[in-house]
């Protein structure tokens, strides 16, 4: 018989998801016994022997539900030097291992050797209750630019507050775009079972893709593919921009490529004074919106298609781009320019400041 309120308790600890595995088994003993199952049974549904059954019982008759708790083990203690772990983990593996980072059994058989025991369900354990995850590792990038504040002002001004009677787009090309081929046909998608694709593959050339992304819109109002990307393909790409917006101020944002800086380039945009240029800060060309319709192509067009020459994968983008500006939408640019520059100046708060107020 149960005790009154151990039912529901039970219970709760068969539905746990942080309850140990011995605990919800012992519970679940206890409530088929109090059902009237035999112990055979019992143990048969539990995945217990029957002996194991009777033990458990007896221990709830004689204690109750606190008598369902793992016995203390006969012995000493295991000593384990948690500071030890936590210092290894955060220096480098020793020249010998020839490794670049810990893994949790590496580190366990090294400290092991070291004289200090320790499994490396152990070593992992404490890297979760210190959020120590060396098998991770991010990149970081610092713009050294010395206009970093004005041309961030200048762009993201650009993006939430467009000047009136203007048109705001932003170019950028990507270069190298290979024509793949597959050894052998694509198979299709099918129930319980997802595209599949040879490994190996034949390349026909490449190509390099300009694009202007506008930024009221989202539409893409110049595209060009060209074999090289030098200043003479970015001039008659910026040229075709032009004629697109004719007769209206038009902004361009571009990223600081020298071929975005040349000599030529510079000497057409005297002549045509109705264009302005605006360029982020080097180490910054996220800035670019059009950066996102080229990640946008590459997922739906590029990279799983099958090309068979160039002018194959050049007609493929066409195609891509033509269907895009049909259904596309603006990208929302929700950053303000102070926002961007408290998280990139990684300058020292001044003295008498906190970081808070100096950034």
């Amino acid at each position: 018989m149960l005790r009154a309120g151990d039912g529901a308790r039970l219970r709760e600890w068969t539905r746990s998801s942080t309850a140990s595995a011995g605990h919800v088994q012992r519970a679940r003993m206890v409530l088929l016994a109090a059902e009237g199952l035999p112990n055979a049974e019992i143990g048969r549904r539990v995945g217990v022997t029957r002996q194991t059954v009777i033990a458990w019982r007896a221990r709830y008759e004689a204690g109750g539900i606190d008598a369902l708790a793992d016995l203390p083990r006969s012995g000493r203690p295991p000593v384990i030097d948690e500071a030890a772990i936590v210092a290894s983990t955060l220096n480098p593996p020793p020249p010998e291992l020839a490794v670049t980072h810990w893994s949790a059994r590496l580190l366990a058989n090294h400290m092991s050797r070291a004289g200090m025991p320790v499994s490396f369900a152990e070593v992992a354990r404490i890297w979760r209750a210190w959020d120590l995850r060396p098998h991770r590792v991010e990149t970081f990038k610092f713009s050294t630019d010395p206009q970093l504040e004005a041309k961030i002002r200048d762009v993201v001004g650009l993006y939430l507050d467009p000047p009136a009677n203007a048109v705001v787009v932003c170019v950028d090309e990507k270069s190298q775009i290979q024509a793949l081929d597959r050894t052998a046909p694509l198979l299709p998608m099918r129930f319980d079972q997802a595209e599949r694709r040879t490994h190996d593959y034949r390349r026909h050339g490449t190509t390099t893709l300009f694009a202007a992304l506008e930024v009221a819109t989202g539409k893409i109002t110049g595209d060009a593919c060209y074999k090289r990307h030098r200043n003479s393909e970015f001039l008659a790409f910026l040229k075709q921009v032009a004629r697109a917006h004719p007769r209206v101020k038009l902004h361009v944002v571009a990223d600081n490529y020298a071929t975005h800086n040349h000599p030529n380039v510079k000497a057409w945009l005297v002549k045509n004074p109705r264009i302005s240029m605006h360029f982020t800060p080097t180490s910054a060309s996220w800035m670019n919106m059009v950066r996102i319709f080229f990640g946008i192509i590459t997922r739906q067009a590029i990279r799983r298609g099958t090309f068979t020459s160039v002018p194959d994968l050049v007609g493929a983008i066409r195609a891509f781009i033509d269907g895009y500006n049909q259904r596309c939408q603006p990208f929302r640019w929700t950053k303000t320019a102070d926002q961007i520059l408290a998280r990139a100046d990684r300058r020292p708060p001044r003295h008498g400041t906190t970081a808070e107020s100096a950034a």
